[in-house]
């Protein structure tokens, strides 16, 4: 049942509005005649004769040198083989993906129906005018190995097929560390490899650049050791064959072995067999999904051992994704004619440097881990590590100039290194910060309109994805008939209908806690019990009373009669006199936090004071240093009228209760977010030389309007309103939410729930069949 719910999923996620995963934008104006007439005829003729008259100007004047093509035919797809190059559509679009968002490279997809490698050479090599770089992927050995040679022998452009040496180069960088843990000289060390298709050789081959000695490796494929006798041996292959020991089994081989590194198959190494490698034994079991060796039985039969694994669950992760997107980044940004062995070797060491220099606060908050070091269980960075960008790829573009293959260099590397980080912003990340650490300490989530397609959606999904336990209110039959007809997996979801006779007793327990916050505030005992049959009160109570870890409610019902339960029943936070509503964009240029945009129509400067600090809170929250702008239609004075002392008058109060918040204003938006204008006019500014991520509007019109503006006509992707000074968690959705806004909201709140529940009581989830199957 999970296998199919996975795969409807899937084809939901890429099908469902425009197909696929992406898309072209225009980064010129496009929209008057004048901008028309520039972008193609007669315009476009300009540029078009610079180019002409000088070829190397299709950098200026196009997108080529930040454009790669991920090309395949289709032949060797994942582990799903020769499938066509149609079927390997969404993974080359995926990829491109990867290149976008980890290093801002542009990508083309394009799926040649080519096998003959002759052919296929052909249809590439005439695509070099088009594009400043070549990855190919997905081709099957042993044409892959002729493929990328001629065409890196006849292109004056990047060429690489990462299934070979994305590979080669990640496994490479942890080999040098894990090397240097066990105290082994790599020169010395004896190598035996399962698998010799193309990762496996490219691995080997890399290694052996890097002081391995070729007569050191022992190394198999299908039909056993490769040796010197064998006749279908081609040349790669031949390097790496032995000449004594025909016959030999992967069972002999392993016995007093320093290293294993598998990319094969699944369970074809047993614990017997890792016992008898020598003395702090490395093995790199690298096939995907399951490794040669389980990482819990490798590491269980030597307590001496280092692991790596190409899974995510597991520490050291062999992740290609820590290195081509920043290899062609440095590579493009030099023009670079190739990437050679020095281009590589490069990337090895300087992904092997970032593994043994202190991580920073980011990346232990993603991945769960109050202070991840460098040893046995960490010798090659994480993915979600921010530093990789400005790391890898100067490494690389270094290289690419020392060894003569670059075209152009670089300035000045200091600022490069700033404009890389510039590039996709260090903030970025997150979302999928806050996803790993969701994973990490789920919590139970009343999800309080469970009758509603959207959010019995968004809670499998958070639920199958390991973020919370949800709660479903609502009538039960009717849950599990939407569920039902659109295959939506609750089975280990309770319901709790808050009207039925089976909750009479909660409801007079609820009830009776109820009529002791609000006896004095115009509510009687009955009236109590009868309102605990509302959703919000029932889900208000859940989270008040411990048996919930936060709610989210508001998808089908208007904002104050969310808000209103949560206030009556939870209450705020100490010494909190107003609660606030704010929300998170997601922008290019980063997150953006608003506030308030949902609750104070028109604060006064102490209100506004209050409301600074609190999303500040929420800001530091997140992990992210909160910078600040009071918005105004005036700047630092420049009007006298009360709406704009009310900003200025805020900021006094601010600093006066936190000196040490980053905070300016009053200032207009279009101030705060332009460092020329602030570092001319306003050089006093503690927001200069600072990218702004919050901002506090004067009052509710202001902050609402602007938030649902940059929402719709500029295209961010919008979380909350969150709910700012609530004792515990409770959030509201936008009326018409959509599945990815609920489950966004729902990691909020589990992040929330987190930092104000304490810890997760052990009954409560931990001995659910959800909890036991996310922990295996």
């Amino acid at each position: 049942m999970k296998k199919e719910l996975i795969r409807e999923q899937a084809l939901e996620y890429h099908s469902k509005g425009r197909p696929g995963k992406i898309e072209v934008v225009p980064t010129k104006e496009a929209k008057t005649q004048r901008d028309l007439s520039l972008a193609y005829s007669p315009g476009v003729a300009e540029p078009c004769k610079e180019i002409a008259a000088n070829p190397e100007k299709v950098y200026q004047y196009t997108a080529k040198g930040n454009l790669v093509a991920v090309i395949s035919n289709g032949t060797a797809v994942l582990g799903l083989g020769d499938i066509g190059p149609e079927a390997g559509k969404p993974v080359m679009e995926g990829k491109g993906v990867l290149f976008k968002i980890f290093a801002d490279i542009d990508v083309f997809d394009i799926e040649i129906n080519e096998k003959d490698p002759e052919k296929f050479v052909q249809i590439v090599k005439a695509l070099e005018p088009t594009f400043g770089g070549i990855n190919l992927e997905d081709i099957k050995a042993p044409e892959c190995f002729y493929i990328e040679q001629k065409l890196r022998e006849e292109m004056k452009i990047p060429v690489m097929h990462d299934d070979q040496h994305g590979t080669a180069i990640i496994s490479a960088a942890a080999l040098l560390n894990a090397l240097e843990i066990q105290k082994k000289k790599i020169e010395k060390a004896s190598f035996v490899v399962n698998g010799a298709g193309a990762a496996a050789m490219a691995c080997a081959k890399l290694y052996v650049s890097l002081g391995a000695r070729p007569e050191n490796f022992l190394m198999f494929d299908r039909k056993g050791v490769l040796h010197k006798d064998r006749a279908d041996l081609d040349g790669d292959k031949k390097q790496f064959a032995t000449t004594d020991k025909a016959g030999i089994t992967l069972t002999d081989a392993m016995k007093d072995a320093d290293v294993f590194i598998g990319l094969s198959v699944g369970n074809v190494v047993n614990e017997e067999m890792v016992k008898s490698m020598a003395k702090n034994p490395i093995v790199f079991a690298m096939a995907n999904p399951d490794p040669e060796i389980a990482y819990d039985v490798a590491t269980a039969a030597r307590k001496d051992i280092i692991m790596a694994t190409g899974r995510s669950d597991f520490p050291n992760q062999v992740n290609n994704v820590l290195g081509f997107p920043f290899i062609f980044r440095g590579a493009l940004d030099v023009r670079a004619t190739q990437i050679n062995e020095a281009m590589k070797l490069a990337a090895v060491r300087a992904l092997a440097e970032l593994a043994r220099t202190p991580v920073p606060d980011i990346v232990n908050t993603a991945y769960n881990e109050k202070n991840i070091v460098f040893g046995p269980e960490y010798i090659i960075p994480k993915p979600l590590d921010p530093r990789l960008l400005a790391t890898v790829s100067p490494a690389v573009a270094k290289a690419a100039i020392e060894s003569g293959v670059a075209q152009i260099t670089i300035p000045n590397w200091d600022d490069y290194a700033i404009e890389l980080n510039k590039r996709l912003g260090l903030d970025n990340q997150v979302m999928r910060v806050l996803g790993s650490k969701a994973r990490k300490d789920p919590r139970r989530i009343v999800f309080a309109e469970a009758d509603n397609l959207k959010i019995l959606k968004a809670a499998q999904i958070a639920y199958d994805e390991g973020i919370a336990f949800p709660i479903l209110l609502g009538d039960e039959k009717k849950i599990k008939s939407i569920a039902l007809s659109n295959k939506i997996d609750i089975d280990e979801l309770p319901i709790i209908d808050p009207r039925s006779d089976d909750q009479e007793e909660k409801r007079k327990e609820y009830g009776e806690l109820f009529f002791k916050k609000r006896q004095r505030r115009g509510i009687n005992k009955y009236e109590s019990a009868k309102m605990m049959k509302d959703r919000n009160y029932y889900g208000c109570m859940m989270v008040e009373t411990g048996e919930a870890d936060g709610m989210i409610s508001g998808l089908t019902r208007n904002y104050p009669d969310t808000i209103r339960p949560a206030l009556q029943v939870i209450g705020t936070e100490e010494n909190v006199k107003k609660i606030a509503g704010m929300y998170l964009l997601l922008t290019k240029k980063g997150p953006l936090f608003m506030a308030d945009t949902t609750v104070n129509f028109n604060p006064t400067a102490e209100e506004l004071a209050e409301i600074t600090l609190m999303a500040a809170k929420e800001v530091r929250n997140f992990n992210l240093t909160p910078r600040i702008a009071l918005l105004s239609y005036s700047n630092f004075g420049s009007s006298d009228s009360p709406e704009a002392r009310l900003m200025s008058k805020a900021r006094e109060i601010i600093k006066q209760k936190d000196p040490t918040l980053m905070v300016d204003g009053e200032m207009q938006a279009s101030v705060a977010f332009n460092q020329d204008i602030l570092r001319e006019n306003y050089p006093f500014s503690e927001l200069i030389g600072q990218e702004v991520n919050t901002l506090i509007f004067p009052n509710l019109a202001a902050g609402n309007v602007a938030y649902n503006l940059l929402k719709e006509v500029g295209g961010a992707d919008a979380i909350g309103p969150i709910l700012l000074g609530l004792k515990k968690p409770v959030h509201v959705l936008q009326l018409g939410s959509s599945v990815r806004s609920i489950y966004n909201m729902a990691l909020v709140t589990v992040i929330d729930a987190q930092l104000k529940c304490g810890k997760n009581p052990e009954d409560a989830v931990r001995k659910s069949p959800w909890w036991k199957r996310n922990k295996k």
